[in-house]
């Protein structure tokens, strides 16, 4: 793609979000992010992957969170980094490496607040993806076997979660149609359906 684009994606989980981000970063010639920036943050921050991994999309009490690692990190193998080390900071570093990325390339970029991180870029665009729970149920039974009341119970955790992230960091709300520039029901359109509305939207961007 020759133009610099940013796409940010949102998505409740089971709702194709991440396969939808994947499929538009295909469609495009570009690449995708979703863990890798938990690589990428750790390799430059010099902190262990796996604390971001412990925090990843998932906002805890600062203080607390500072006496866990201090706490479990020795047992776990880890650094000491519970004199200084809280949530906020990670999300701190992570944002650095979201900027960085977003400068550096085109790219697509799945959850862990970017669009709100990159909101003063001109060249991004923020979607949410969003489906039925009976149809989010469903793609996980076929995607991944996981049984419905399991497949329930596992989406409203994950939508819980990823909610109170976002909200926690962002001054807007998750999943409100007024914080991103575009929502789309992927119940309703399908994946393929999704992938070339939002290849459309990118290519008038």
């Amino acid at each position: 793609m020759e133009k610099h684009i940013v796409v940010c994606i949102g998505r409740q989980f089971g709702s194709g979000g991440q396969e939808i981000g994947q499929g538009l970063a295909d469609r495009l010639g570009i690449p995708l992010y979703d863990k890798e920036i938990l690589k990428k943050a750790a390799e430059k921050s010099g902190i262990v992957e796996e604390l971001f991994e412990r925090a990843d999309e998932m906002p805890t009490n600062s203080f607390l969170y500072t006496l866990s690692v201090g706490a479990h990190g020795h047992a776990m193998g880890m650094p000491n980094y519970g004199d200084y080390l809280t949530n906020d900071k990670l999300f701190l570093f992570q944002s650095n490496t979201i900027r960085e990325i977003a400068e550096k390339e085109s790219c697509v970029i799945i959850g862990r607040c970017a669009d709100y991180i990159l909101r003063d870029r001109k060249d991004m665009l923020s979607v949410f993806i969003h489906a039925p729970l009976e149809m989010r149920i469903q793609y996980l039974y076929n995607r991944r076997n996981v049984p419905a009341e399991e497949a329930k119970a596992l989406i409203k955790k994950s939508d819980r979660q990823r909610a109170n992230y976002y909200n926690f960091y962002a001054d807007s709300d998750w999943g409100a149609a007024s914080s991103y520039d575009i929502t789309l029901n992927s119940g309703k359109l399908g994946i393929e359906r999704s992938i070339e509305v939002l290849a459309g939207a990118c290519e008038h961007l």
